[in-house]
């Protein structure tokens, strides 16, 4: 029972222990694919907006495997992320469709904005 009560508070433990378990691994990797997965873990971080716990932990798991078989292959960092490791990273956020911190603003300003034109949300005037 406390145990549930403290995921309300700060969410799934299980998700916590995946995600350390992944940082971990990302830890394990051989340079320069530790520095690169570093890298784009944190720019997720910031620029992926993924509110959805399950979704970041699968994101971040992906992520981890990738660079782990680029190690294992041998495979150049330019060689996974190409000459624009932005454009890697965005293109690589967008496989992963979870909830998004945007996507409320999103729905609010919707709202404000049929609300001063005086729709009622379906286009169309009330």
């Amino acid at each position: 029972m406390a145990a549930k009560w403290i995921e309300t508070l700060v969410g799934s433990l299980e998700q916590k222990k995946q995600y350390k378990q992944h940082m971990a691994r990302i830890e394990a990797l051989p340079e320069p694919h530790r520095d690169a997965a570093k890298a784009l873990q944190r720019y997720f971080m910031y620029q992926g907006g993924i509110v959805d716990g399950d979704t970041l932990v699968t994101m971040l798991g992906d992520l981890v495997d990738l660079w782990e078989r680029a190690a294992a292959d041998g495979t150049p960092v330019r060689a996974v992320v190409g000459d624009d490791p932005v454009e890697f990273a965005e293109t690589f956020v967008q496989a992963y469709s979870g909830r998004q911190w945007i996507d409320k603003e999103r729905g609010r300003l919707r709202k404000a904005i049929d609300a001063a034109a005086g729709d009622n949300g379906e286009g169309k005037s009330a």
